[in-house]
């Protein structure tokens, strides 16, 4: 990682995959990611971690089932929202956004129990910035 600051904006320029988080920074055990998103994610959750969302630019309409109560939240750009640990989400944006995530290293990006997974999501750990 670089001890020079990161332009989200520029970092977000360099490249062009949906779904396919790029770690700008570690804060301890972290990857501090952005992604560029679009349509649907997948229903996915996480047993260990919570997940925390900022949104950069756009829109993002995340969905969240736990147990049996379902409900959609709506964030606007510079909005946050975090997903507790053990409940499922469908992150999605009908428009496209960009976003940043907070989550422990290692951290899966369709997380430990999810559906199958379309082509246009990367399962990944996070991949270097360029």
């Amino acid at each position: 990682m670089t001890t020079s600051p990161i332009a989200l904006t520029s970092a977000l320029a360099r490249f062009d995959a949906i779904w396919s988080p790029r770690i700008v920074a570690q804060v301890n055990d972290y990857d501090v990611r952005i992604a560029k998103v679009a349509g649907e994610h997948v229903w996915h959750s996480h047993d260990n971690t919570d997940e925390f969302f900022l949104v950069l630019e756009g829109e993002l309409t995340i969905a969240l089932r736990d147990g049996d109560a379902e409900r959609t939240v709506v964030l606007a750009q510079g909005s946050v929202f975090v997903v507790p640990r053990g409940v499922e989400h469908k992150p999605s944006s009908a428009d496209g956004a960009s976003i940043l995530m907070f989550e422990p290293s290692g951290t899966l990006s369709v997380g430990d129990r999810r559906d199958s997974v379309p082509d246009h999501v990367d399962v990944t750990t996070g991949h270097r910035l360029d």
